[in-house]
């Protein structure tokens, strides 16, 4: 019987494998780390004192393969959120607060309603985002719309920034498209913003391992890739520190590694070479009463501020003008921004400063160009990531999507 290997326990590994087992097919997972998950992980915290996640990942109700990755492996209801997509706002700079209220369907009344728009906006500014909408794939977010404006600083920066994890002036216009049709164009129904609860390893990982396991799955975690033997066109051997993984002619091998990784795995395929940092402050202290879940924040550092039970975490995307500075000077930074939005005159609390350097590769359009399909010039070599050419930025979702095409085109070849 052939085999299945996929060398990366993140989403995308992990969505791939489960995609696999699910149709009988015999799935070997191998995970440089100590443990699945990748970026998407959960851990106790010991100077918090509780278990925390590295960061503060956002899924919208709209994102499709992921709520299939989730039902699959068991967890439809691991993900939480308001019944309506509303978002709050504060302007740290002039202490104006207002929300964002959409309506269900998809023609987008709610522009035209002063009370559920943004402050200082008219409905025709929400119209000239349709040019994002048929972008070209070479052109930048400001050689298609003005870049100014209250919508432009109130609402599209920080969403953009947040999705795209670069400043958005500079992006690609085609995957500020991308988002766009997916969610804004889609109507409230398709952006609904969902957190995992309790963590996010008890919503992604660990479900994914126990289907894996109760299908006779094998995953070995602890084990680091050194080499693929390349042939002309099959790989023909996974080469492991202390031992060597011969393929037979109907395996298949689904790498689902980071670009640098697969760049070094497979030195002549074009990976995207250019990444920016995110930086999640977390806060032992629990919210006021009445906290937003979900603050978006202007004016400040902090861009996203989520309320939990027990703490209160920040978000900065495209962080990397202060991803080198002191974790504690970080921390007081963040927090003055987190006291002043939800009017807290505690001092600073117990809390910890999560760096990811080399987050998300930079949606440019140059970087984008660089994107590989799950294909590539080996007939049973198949790539997977957030990274890949899935016509999304680098998410969950664009994670999950490559690690279900990757296993589609396996059972193709395989089942």
């Amino acid at each position: 019987m052939s085999t299945v290997y996929v060398v990366g326990g993140g989403l995308a590994g992990l969505s791939a494998a489960v995609a696999l087992a699910d149709k009988g097919a015999r799935v070997v997972l191998f995970e440089a780390a100590g443990q699945a998950g990748g970026r998407c992980r959960s851990y106790f915290d010991a100077q918090l004192g509780c278990v925390i996640d590295n960061g503060n990942h956002l899924v919208l109700s709209g994102n499709c393969a992921i709520y299939d990755y989730l039902r699959t492996i068991g967890a439809e209801n691991a993900l939480v959120g308001p019944r309506r997509a509303e978002f709050a706002f504060a302007d740290l700079a002039t202490g104006e607060r207002w929300r964002l209220s959409p309506n269900e369907g998809p023609l987008p009344w709610w522009i035209f309603d002063s009370s559920r728009r943004v402050p200082g906006t008219k409905p025709a500014d929400y119209l000239r985002l349709t040019a994002l909408l048929t972008a070209g794939s070479t052109r930048r977010v400001d050689e298609v719309i003005p870049c100014k404006g209250a919508l432009w600083e109130r609402l599209l920066s920080p969403f953009l920034l947040a999705a795209l994890n670069t400043e958005p002036e500079g992006a690609s216009a085609a995957l500020a498209g991308a988002v766009l049709r997916e969610t804004l164009a889609k109507g409230e129904r398709a952006y609904r913003p969902r957190i995992a609860h309790p963590t996010l390893s008890a919503a992604f990982v660990d479900p994914a391992l126990a289907f894996l396991s109760a299908r006779d799955a094998l995953v070995h975690c602890g084990q680091r890739l050194r080499r693929i033997v390349l042939g002309d066109s099959y790989a023909v051997a996974l080469e492991f520190p202390e031992s060597t993984v011969p393929l037979s002619p109907g395996d298949t091998v689904v790498l689902a590694t980071p670009p640098w990784v697969t760049r070094d795995l497979v030195p002549k395929l074009s990976v995207p070479d250019e990444f920016h940092a995110i930086v999640n402050g977390h806060f032992k202290i629990a919210p006021p009463a009445g906290a937003e879940p979900m603050l978006g924040v202007t004016g400040g550092t902090a861009e996203w501020v989520f309320a939990f039970a027990d703490r209160i975490s920040v978000t900065v995307s495209a962080a990397d003008a202060i991803v080198d500075q002191e974790r504690e000077a970080l921390a007081t930074l963040l927090w003055r921004d987190v006291a002043k939005a939800h009017k807290l005159s505690a001092a600073l609390p117990p809390w910890q400063i999560v760096k990811e350097k080399r987050a998300t590769f930079a949606a440019t359009p140059q970087q984008v160009a660089k994107r590989p399909k799950v294909e590539t010039s080996w007939r049973n070599l198949l790539l997977a990531g957030d990274w890949i050419d899935t016509g999304l930025p680098a998410t969950i979702e664009s994670a999950v999507r490559s690690g279900q095409k990757a296993a589609q085109l396996a059972w193709r070849r395989n089942g």
